[in-house]
């Protein structure tokens, strides 16, 4: 009689498992970084009464940190490239939470302007390297786990706003912040403990993660296609923050209350959540195209029924809202391997993210903040919606130079 070995347990497998601590890594790194971004939206009318903004005042605080954030991608890449991809994303996070601890520390505007932008510098980090520690570890496999990765960074924006919000009841703005950048030293010590030794080699070691096949599908569509993909993440990434800077606003005129607004913001962060994981599956559906027409269409119109609607519905609302304001972004991060202009996924992340994320930065005090302080809140918010519709034209534009999905885009 012989004895047959049983077969191991995929969940045995070293590989899978150093996967699933990547992923489990980056997703707790990437809620707490857009957790941080998005509670700023919470302290803006603390501040505006505190310090006596206008709204392109506010909007510039939040651009210290998202300029911030959005100038140190491409350096971020570099450094990890030197140091390891590890290393840096846990100084990172741990400099994002030193920023909001100096900003819980600052009395004065000056020094909670420059806390907000050590807090951006850090939070630099995490975006590139951690999209492409997931796309090294998972190779043609990718575009779920990078699906799921989005999903994470809603979470955060679901949790921690209303948090603030939450704090802001019983505490002091200076608190409320000493509290969120705990959260981030006690995620930086998770990154440094969870994230496999593996996954902290930098880009250039592995040649990037895209198997043959996808950079050589990528190479066809040339510098164009990415340049598109480019063109509609600034517009999508400048559509959200254009309508969220307003919200608290928006609100407060519909008689919410702090707490309110920062319950808000969870509703807004869950529908996120469920847009990362619903759009993806649209995208497999029904097509890259298809799939981002929809969310964009919906974003405006979501958004002007917000400016209209009274308190009640809008809260009922919001959900609906997220979903479709944040789901774009998680079809248009799955595609930029498919387009990474000679194959080059790490700098393609890095490029993505500078522009996208930069562009929209400067938007804000530039056009947005001043757009508010011209016309108010209200018309200032349905600029972000027109921001959502011009991304019709570019995405049909793109569409022909995505080959997977050209039977989406001639239907």
């Amino acid at each position: 009689m012989s004895l047959s070995r049983p077969r191991p347990s995929p969940l045995d497998d070293p590989a899978a498992r150093d996967r699933r601590r990547t992923l489990a890594a980056v997703g707790v790194n990437h809620a707490l970084h857009d957790g941080y971004t998005d509670l700023i939206y919470v302290l803006l009318p603390v501040w505006q009464g505190q310090f006596g903004l206008d709204y392109a005042s506010l909007a510039l605080l939040r651009t210290l940190y998202t300029g911030a954030l959005a100038a140190l991608q491409v350096p971020s890449t570099r450094l990890a490239r030197a140091l390891g991809a590890r290393t840096v994303l846990v100084l990172g996070t741990a400099l994002s939470a030193a920023g909001y601890a100096l900003a819980g520390l600052s009395g004065g505007l000056i020094g909670l302007c420059v806390a907000l932008a050590l807090a951006g510098a850090g939070s630099s980090t995490q975006h590139p390297l951690a999209s492409t520690v997931i796309a090294r570890a998972y190779g043609a496999a990718a575009r779920g786990p990078l699906s799921t990765y989005n999903f994470t960074g809603d979470l955060g924006k679901a949790a921690l706003p209303p948090l603030v919000g939450l704090l802001l009841t019983a505490w002091n703005w200076h608190a409320a912040l000493w509290a969120v950048a705990g959260l981030g030293a006690a995620a930086a010590l998770a990154v440094g403990l969870w994230l496999p030794r593996d996954a902290s080699a930098g880009p250039r070691r592995t040649g990037g993660a895209a198997p043959p096949a996808r950079v050589g599908r990528a190479a066809q569509p040339g510098r164009a296609g990415f340049g598109l993909l480019v063109a509609i993440g600034v517009l999508d990434t400048t559509a959200r923050p254009a309508f969220l800077l307003y919200l608290p606003f928006l609100l407060g005129a519909k008689g919410a209350a702090l707490a309110t607004v920062g319950v808000a913001f969870a509703l807004v962060g869950v529908g996120g959540a469920l847009g990362k994981a619903v759009c993806g599956k649209l995208g497999t559906r029904l097509g890259v195209t298809r799939t981002v027409l929809l969310t964009e269409v919906g974003t405006a119109a979501a958004i002007l029924a917000a400016i209209a609607l009274p308190l009640g519905p809008v809260l009922v609302l919001l959900p609906g809202l997220g979903l479709v304001l944040n789901g774009t972004s998680s079809i248009l991060y799955g595609t930029v391997p498919d387009l990474a202009p000679d194959g080059r996924v790490d700098h393609a992340f890095a490029l993505f993210y500078t522009f996208t994320l930069g562009v929209s930065a400067l938007a804000m005090p530039l056009l947005y903040g001043q757009l508010g302080d011209a016309v108010g809140p209200a018309w200032a918010a349905a600029a972000a919606a027109a921001t959502a519709l011009a991304v019709v034209p570019l995405m049909l534009a793109l569409s022909s130079r995505l080959p997977a999905d050209a039977p989406a885009s001639r239907g």
